[in-house]
């Protein structure tokens, strides 16, 4: 791709290696530039991808005029009339001020065109992916040793536990709050947690990831409490089931759509319909979602080494919910699923 306006962060770091939290990229037919402040350039200079110019704003964005001086420079001297721009990350205020600065040139929108290149992992993106799974699992064994205790901990403690042994066990960061949920408080999604006690008869819905070099991991585990109810146990299984059959029958090549549906048919047929309504799992990567999508509206195909989860739920309302998570490495010969935590 080139005479592209790279401004989403994850797309940066992928391209570059930059991990500022202030800067864009620009990429041409023969030069990729990276622009960013005195706050991060010493970070650029070590870090960043070989290859890469970087070009300093610190003076720019105090004058506008040295600023579309310098900026239109560099659009002559690649003869750039058209700039492809990541729309879905650019905010209206930013948009205008690269407008302003770029008066001759036609915005053209490429958004998810660098995120259809992230979609296909390298080998090191993939151990970085298995690396922090391995840390997530190394928690929650952890956390699942709490659970089966039964002690009287808030799911605030948990969500807290999970932060301090990822950091603990060598992660970068949690991939995202984590969502630790109690009895009813299990049917709802996305749950965040409170101050709701652990009762014995609870069952604990979970549902944590963690960072590592900047690529993450996603899993979900629901805990039955001793002597689940027969609902519980049913709906499980149900789930469960419903989950094995899709890890064993989804390929490279099947559209996200077809991939949704090897599990949410199970579910659907059992009456569960209603209780079932977000997408059946998502890539992953350096962003916690990325492309692909096991959804209705996802018709293009998977691809070979691409990493997605597979997670269907049944949700009660005012009762309880169950959902299993797993990432899962589609291969040619074969799929490899990088969770090996129990269910």
């Amino acid at each position: 791709m080139h005479n592209c306006l790279i401004t989403n962060k994850s797309n940066i770091r992928y391209l570059s290696s930059f991990t500022g939290s202030t800067g864009f990229m620009l990429l041409t037919k023969s030069k990729k530039y990276l622009f960013t402040d005195f706050r991060y350039i010493e970070r650029a200079k070590n870090t960043i991808k070989k290859g890469i110019q970087i070009v300093d704003t610190t003076k720019m964005w105090k004058n506008e005029a040295e600023l579309k001086e310098n900026w239109q420079k560099i659009l002559h001297r690649h003869r750039i009339k058209i700039l492809g721009i990541e729309e879905g990350s650019l905010t209206v205020l930013r948009y205008k001020k690269f407008k302003k600065i770029s008066p001759k040139i036609k915005f053209k929108d490429i958004s998810g065109k660098i995120e259809k290149l992230r979609e296909i992992k390298s080998k090191q993106e993939i151990s970085h992916i298995q690396k922090s799974q391995a840390i997530n699992e190394k928690v929650f064994a952890k956390i699942k040793k709490i659970v089966q205790k039964r002690p009287r901990v808030s799911e605030i403690d948990l969500a807290w536990k999970i932060k301090e042994l990822g950091h603990k066990y060598g992660a970068d960061d949690v991939s995202f709050n984590p969502v630790v949920a109690f009895g009813k408080n299990s049917a709802i999604p996305h749950h965040a947690p409170t101050s709701r006690k652990l009762k014995k008869s609870d069952i604990v819905l979970i549902d944590m990831g963690m960072k590592y070099k900047g690529y993450c991991s996603d899993m979900t585990r629901t805990i039955l409490p001793a002597k689940p109810t027969e609902k519980q146990k049913e709906i499980y299984n149900l789930v469960l089931k419903a989950q094995q059959t899709a890890i064993s029958q989804i390929r490279p090549g099947m559209t996200g759509k077809r991939a949704d549906n090897l599990a949410r048919k199970i579910i659907n047929r059992a009456g569960y319909e209603e209780n079932y309504g977000h997408a059946g799992g998502h890539g992953i990567g350096l962003d916690i979602h990325e492309s692909p999508s096991l959804s209705e509206k996802y018709t293009k195909p998977l691809k070979t080494n691409s990493i997605i989860t597979i997670e269907p739920g049944i949700y009660l309302p005012e009762e309880f919910g169950v959902r299993i998570e797993d990432m899962i490495l589609l291969g040619k010969s074969g799929n490899k699923n990088l969770t090996k935590a129990k269910k």
